[in-house]
């Protein structure tokens, strides 16, 4: 009689990694179900999400790269030969070492995604090896909120929402209704049922945006107009919170001179939102205590406008004295366990590469030269951020120097858990490095147009199939995760695994102590004097949040420790950023301008449910429910266009075109929205198709130009693009 167990686990198809529970005969999984004793601790929160239910498809299915392959034919042309782990890592580190005698460390560059992974095994192997280039999509995902909030409070900060005590919401270019559908919109809409005051700024009429008591139809790539002119409101009236800013908040004379011009008339003019919705905005957010605000990856990808936007979002929390208060939001703190910064090894071994880091005499916070200004303000309080994560090279001068060699030769890319030829911008730029390469590895669960062109293309272990503990990167005292519901099917590993070996292969022996990715995660933990038996029986690591901590005075002067900044206080008008030479306060930078024959604005990094990013397309049962891309348009657009729902179109700018559906809409006139990452596995994958890349591939319109990108992060422009439509 086959035993059957029921084991605790984690999804793993978005970054809120909910609690399952897997059943298992043999080692197989059979069935998972939602863990109600766990993360999210409401099944019924899981319900509304369709992803958790394909794990046992995607633990065997068809398209699942199960073996190593090296490629035997021409790059792209899809011809493999099935070789072993031992073999596969034996050439890749021999290759490796040859190309760092020929060229130097520098010329490895790695690209990562989520969230089937765990990067610090990554930016520990790179930081040994003695390369700066780690590539992400950190400069329009993450590090600017980061960056900003750590130089205006000292730390990073996270919004909260606690029923029956928060007053108001404000959300800023987040979607939470189609980007994860957690535990936070749960809470959201039972915030809103209550009939609470929830404010969306948003082009778009999404599903959040449906539930708002507010709308505020931002014109893409205006947001920091629109909340210096909330702030403009808010001061003129007299609705800030006086104590707070006398006593807590640096440089408010300066602010006061700064907003005096963005007149709600004034920014109606320039964001397209009413004067008289300005106007109330600054009234409902100002006037309710405690107001919770959370932005999203809509400012993180303004260009040039990203900083003033944050910036800006930023000051409107402080002056309401909307700071590590409950239920609006809290300071975070260091983990009590290892956090990110150690486990990535950076501190003791880069400055053996920050000298070769890719366009560093011009970023003034993505950089090496960035973070160490900005450690010294976060060690006044104990604290370090990761390095790697805000350190990590700019795509666009990793992509120039694989074709140029310029300033020196990038010849190799590993990638894991990524797929740069969609999910970067300027496909045609990205492809063209990719052909270039003398060796390219991926890390993948299912093949993919970019591990087509690779070299070397290695099984991922999965959901269910490796343990899980997610950090926040270090910058929070917070862990959740679980335990691995069966051993790895086939020949598929963690990505710790190949890291490991890799570097055992060059050199690196004495930093890879554990036999395991679980000893591992046993070792990060044991410092907050918790097992990891304990830990997988809840989930989760956390303490309770402390509030006001900028008032718990310092046994060594008697005086309050405020918060880690240049002035010790909040800091409206950043010393920091004047220091460097930069913007104190937040000033809107010109906007892209459109013309007669790109007459409309095009958002690109829209996101749907099912899918996440290029994940999940192979899946039947998903691709069900939505089997096509969308290009989403107001009717008055449509009808100014001649289109219907349902037509197919081209959506073009300078940089190229891109198939999608029209689907009608409430949102902003004049503005196209399109999903990201569509691609179709369906189609053969090998050159010149490679799974459909040309398609509906949004990032065949976009451009990451580092000359044109923001000056302090390297953020470039994802939304507010110049386009045109025509049918197809």
């Amino acid at each position: 009689m086959t035993k059957v167990k029921y084991i605790p686990t984690n999804c793993r198809f978005c970054g809120y990694q909910c609690g399952l529970i897997a059943q298992v005969e043999q080692d197989r999984a059979v069935a998972v179900e939602p863990d109600p004793t766990r993360y999210p601790g409401e099944e019924r929160v899981m319900r509304g999400c369709r992803r958790w239910r394909q794990a046992v498809e995607v633990m065997d299915h068809p398209q699942r790269v199960n073996y190593p392959l090296k490629r035997v034919g021409e790059r792209g042309s899809g011809k493999w030969q099935r070789i072993s782990w031992e073999q596969a890592l034996d050439e890749i580190a021999a290759k490796l070492n040859d190309l760092k005698v020929q060229y130097g460390p520098e010329t490895l560059a790695t690209s990562i995604g989520a969230p089937h992974t765990s990067y610090w095994p990554l930016h520990r192997f790179m930081a040994l090896f003695g390369s700066p280039n780690n590539m992400g999509i950190g400069q329009i995902c993450w590090n600017p909120g980061i960056l900003i909030n750590t130089l205006t409070f000292g730390w990073p900060i996270d919004m909260e929402l606690v029923p029956n005590h928060t007053a108001c919401v404000l959300l800023w270019g987040v979607n939470p209704a189609e980007s994860d559908n957690s535990l936070l919109w749960h809470t959201i809409c039972e915030f809103s049922r209550e009939g609470n005051p929830l404010i969306v700024v948003d082009p778009r009429r999404t599903r959040t945006a449906e539930r708002a008591t507010l709308w505020l139809p931002v014109r893409p790539g205006t947001d920091a107009y629109l909340a210096l002119g909330i702030l403009h409101v808010i001061i003129a009236e007299g609705w800030y919170d006086k104590t707070f800013v006398k006593t807590r908040c640096h440089g408010f004379d300066y602010l006061v001179e700064h907003v005096q011009s963005y007149e709600p008339s004034l920014v109606e003019s320039i964001t397209g939102v009413e004067a008289d919705k300005i106007i109330e905005a600054a009234r409902i957010f100002s006037q309710s205590t405690p107001a919770s605000l959370l932005s999203g990856r809509g400012i993180d990808q303004l260009g040039k406008n990203s900083v003033p936007t944050h910036r800006a979002l930023a000051i409107l929390r402080a002056i309401t004295g909307n700071i590590d208060m409950p239920g609006a939001s809290h300071l975070n703190e260091m983990p009590d366990f290892i956090p990110e910064i150690d486990l990535e090894l950076s501190e003791q071994f880069f400055i053996t590469y920050c000298e070769k880091q890719l366009g560093k005499d011009r970023l003034v916070l993505q950089s090496y030269q960035g973070y160490e200004r900005m450690r010294k303000l976060t060690a006044q309080h104990a604290k370090r951020l990761p390095m790697r994560y805000l350190t990590s090279a700019h795509p666009n001068l990793v992509w120039q120097a694989m074709i140029t060699g310029k300033p020196y030769p990038i010849r190799s890319l590993i990638v894991m858990a990524s797929n740069p030829l969609l999910t970067q911008a300027d496909t045609h730029l990205v492809y063209k490095a990719l052909q270039s390469l003398d060796l390219l590895v991926v890390l993948e669960l299912f093949q993919t147009p970019t591990s087509m062109l690779a070299d070397y293309v290695l099984p991922s272990a999965g959901i269910l199939e490796r343990p899980l503990m997610e950090t926040k990167a270090g910058t929070a005292n917070l862990a959740y995760g679980g335990q691995q519901a069966v051993h790895p099917y086939y020949e598929r590993r963690p990505d710790f695994d190949f890291w490991k070996g890799l570097g055992m292969r060059l050199g690196q022996e004495e930093y890879w102590p554990w036999e395991s990715f679980r000893e591992s995660l046993e070792a990060c933990l044991s410092p907050a004097g918790i097992t990891w038996e304990e830990f997988c029986e809840t989930g989760v690591y956390d303490q309770p949040n402390r509030y006001i901590k900028h008032e718990e005075v310092n046994p060594l002067t008697g005086k309050p420790v405020g918060f880690a900044t240049s002035s010790g206080k909040v800091e409206l008008y950043s010393e920091f950023l004047a220091e460097l030479g930069c913007d104190p306060l937040p000033n809107p930078q010109p906007l892209i301008e459109i013309s007669k024959e790109y007459p409309l604005q095009l958002i690109s990094g829209a996101r749907f449910q099912p899918y996440y990013a290029s994940s999940f397309r192979q899946l039947n049962t998903l691709r069900a429910v939505h089997p096509e891309p969308w290009a989403e348009m107001s009717a008055v657009t449509a009808k100014k266009l001649g289109l219907e729902e349902g037509y197919p179109i081209w959506v073009e700018t300078e940089r190229g075109k891109a198939r999608f559906k029209v689907k009608i809409a409430q949102m902003r006139d004049e503005v196209i929205s399109v999903e990201y990452g569509w691609w179709y596995p369906e189609i053969p994958g090998a050159e010149p198709i490679l799974g459909g890349l040309w398609i509906s591939n949004a990032n065949i319109l976009t451009d990451g130009d580092f000359d044109s990108s923001d000056s302090l992060i390297g953020t470039w422009t994802y939304n507010g693009l110049p386009c045109r439509v025509r049918k197809v």
